[in-house]
């Protein structure tokens, strides 16, 4: 996939986070309750500011944690939709130079991540917080 950089992305993003997402970010200093909160089905998701992801530079149009982001956010944009399965976002402008083979192997790494985070939610096992954010 080439990415245009154009940021849209990161616009109002929904991102789930992983306990490996979350560990990973406070390890570069950041506190969980600065960048995630628990949505209203115990979640644990990206916040916005200003309309965008918290990590999201508008002026520099780039993430500022771009090395160390989630998985969900690397895999982009690569989603899952309730009525259609794996599929690429149609927000992406780039959406077209997604691959077949590329298109698969996210797909596989989305399914898992998925599956990780429902788990992570059913055993509650590391939600340290759950407020409105």
């Amino acid at each position: 996939m080439r990415c245009s950089c154009c940021g849209k992305c990161c616009e109002e993003t929904e991102m789930l986070l992983s306990k490996a997402d979350a560990k990973r970010l406070k390890e570069l200093g950041y506190e969980l309750k600065e960048f995630a909160f628990c949505d209203k089905k115990g979640f644990t998701r990206l916040k916005n500011r200003e309309g965008c992801c918290v990590f999201f530079d508008s002026k520099e149009r780039k993430c500022k944690i771009y090395k160390n982001r989630p998985l969900g956010c690397r895999i982009f944009p690569v989603i899952f939709s309730e009525e259609e399965g794996i599929v690429v976002d149609d927000i992406c402008p780039m959406k077209n130079t997604i691959s077949k083979r590329e298109l698969n192997q996210k797909g596989k790494i989305l399914v898992n991540l998925l599956q990780q985070i429902d788990l992570e939610a059913e055993k509650k096992n590391w939600v340290l917080f759950c407020h409105k954010g």
